[in-house]
């Protein structure tokens, strides 16, 4: 590989552990500590409202995410898009970080299944794993993809 590919990758790694992208981090994660509060929450009433554990999941997960959706884009990465911007739904990265969610879901269970039942970690530790695993594949995902820089200049 040439040296510029070596180059390229420094800045963007630097980039990512910028003061800029270390702030937006430390904010993923406050915002993904109140997605998981929100989480537990409505898990919590629809289970005491009589609704099952699988339908009570999928419900509180969807809250979740979509708490994660807002706040990301409002707050996290708002610095990255023109101000009017943040107000409305963009559908494009509305469905990017569906799409992530569901590919970081698929990706932890996966994780958590070979770490569990094929390296023999108990689940407490194999969750922290995974967990830090996919918080850093969410985070860098949602800034390079979902809520990518450039996306308010194809809507004007």
């Amino acid at each position: 590989m040439s040296d510029n590919f070596f180059k390229l990758k420094a800045l963007k790694l630097k980039g990512f552990l910028s003061r800029k992208g270390l702030a937006q981090f430390i904010k993923f994660n406050i915002v993904g500590l109140m997605n998981t509060i929100i989480d537990f929450i409505v898990f919590s009433l629809l289970l005491l409202l009589g609704i099952g554990s699988v339908g009570a999941q999928i419900i509180s997960y969807i809250a979740g995410s979509i708490n994660s959706y807002v706040m990301n884009r409002n707050i996290t990465f708002a610095s990255i898009l023109h101000k009017k911007e943040t107000k409305k739904i963009e559908w494009r990265q509305f469905i990017r970080f569906g799409v992530l969610n569901l590919t970081v879901l698929a990706i932890s269970l996966l994780c958590l299944y070979l770490l569990i039942t094929k390296l023999g970690l108990h689940p407490i530790i194999a969750k922290i794993i995974v967990t830090g695993m996919t918080v850093t594949i969410g985070f860098y995902v949602s800034r390079k993809w979902v809520f990518r820089e450039n996306d308010h200049l194809r809507e004007m």
